[in-house]
């Protein structure tokens, strides 16, 4: 393998370039991840040694046999620069593949993140009941997580504990106490560590990821017990979120579930990240964000989930809002081109309409003037 293809090389190339990913795999040389666009570097394609070569040298000690029993582990990485990368190192087709993702070195705020005032306020009102921020891989799921989170930090005393797999950012105690547990490092895994959780004395709880049963049933019975537990769901947009979470569960089950969650869901906030048309910003998200309103609970103890986007397309309440509106809003503001607004819309010929009458609403009011 060439010298210049080393694992250090490849990290200090994703702060040059401002990437946020980098792949790593047989039958093709490393590739970056740059303002949502996938870039191969300039070289040859990578063997299998080379692949082997590269990730092992990462892959911390004591979770290699974990790497050749399971097929993959995921783990936290800090370079010789205090750089911090999560990543992802998993067996595919006999060869080793690897996904690192690079974790910006500051906590980034609301405003950074261009997420809408609603985020703030719900992060400011809400102290106790479940938050949940979903979206696909690479949505910014864990950013905005880090930044609510982090914004407690700063204006709340509060006792915090973060179960993470693995941790990304690295929270500085300020007006409240933080203790960041990783699973496979501090505790086996998310149950364990739910469990243990409670008898901390938190006045929040962050669960990395709800990712099993026992983990959702702790993260609501938590929510439910006077705890303010905020955590990720990988779901593209929040009506599969309750799907998700009820498939969690057996059928007999559910009516138990949804009256729980009617009783302690705050919020559910879905995203995808879009490219920007300014060339300063990579990407802004587009959100769509599920309150707790009195509608919103009434249908979900109900069992009528499906009446939900109905209320969101039609409400403006509380900063309440679906991905539609969010992306007319990116187009208004020129942070979002239309054509690519159009690619994420879950209804194009909705958001041409909704386009169309903010179009009209701006030229009635220059009208006026």
């Amino acid at each position: 393998m060439t010298d210049h293809l080393d694992m250090e090389r490849l990290l200090l190339g994703m702060k040059e370039y401002g990437a946020s990913d980098l792949h790593i795999k047989p039958g093709s040389p490393p590739v970056y991840r740059i303002a949502s666009k996938l870039h191969a570097i300039q070289s040859p394609p990578l063997t299998p040694d080379d692949t082997r070569h590269v990730l092992l040298a990462v892959v911390p000690d004591d979770q290699t046999m974990a790497l050749e029993d399971r097929g993959g582990v995921d783990f936290s990485l800090k370079d010789k620069n205090g750089e911090r990368f999560r990543c992802s190192v998993f067996h595919s087709g006999g060869t080793l593949h690897g996904a690192i993702r690079r974790v910006q070195p500051e906590i980034p705020d609301f405003e950074a993140l261009h997420l809408p005032p609603v985020y703030h306020d719900v992060t400011d009102a809400t102290h106790e009941g479940l938050v949940i921020v979903c979206g696909v891989t690479g949505s910014g799921k864990s950013s905005t997580l880090a930044a609510m989170i982090n914004h407690i930090n700063l204006n709340r005393h509060c006792n915090i504990i973060t179960i993470e797999d693995p941790i990304e950012f690295e929270f500085k105690p300020k007006h409240s106490y933080i203790s960041q547990r990783e699973i496979g490092i501090d505790v086996p895994d998310f149950p364990t560590a739910l469990r243990s959780a409670v008898r901390q004395d938190p006045d929040i709880l962050m669960i990395g990821e709800l990712r099993d049963r026992e983990t959702m049933l702790a993260g609501i019975q938590a929510a439910e017990t006077g705890h303010l537990v905020f955590c990720t769901l990988h779901t593209a947009d929040t009506m599969q979120a309750f799907s998700r979470i009820l498939e969690f569960f057996p059928t007999s089950d559910h009516g138990f579930i949804r009256s729980s969650l009617a009783v302690g869901l705050k919020g559910i906030m879905a995203q995808r990240l879009l490219p920007c048309a300014h060339e300063d910003v990579q990407r802004v998200p587009a959100t769509e964000v599920l309150l707790s309103t009195p509608t919103v609970i009434d249908r979900i103890r109900e069992g009528h989930e499906e009446d939900l986007h109905a209320v969101l397309a039609g409400s403006g309440e509380s900063g309440m809002h679906d991905f539609t509106t969010s992306l007319a809003h990116l187009v208004e503001a020129d942070l979002v081109d239309l054509k690519v607004a159009e690619q994420y819309a879950p209804n194009r010929e909705a958001l041409r309409s909704r386009v169309r009458g903010i179009e009209v609403r701006a030229d009635l009011l220059v009208g006026k003037r």
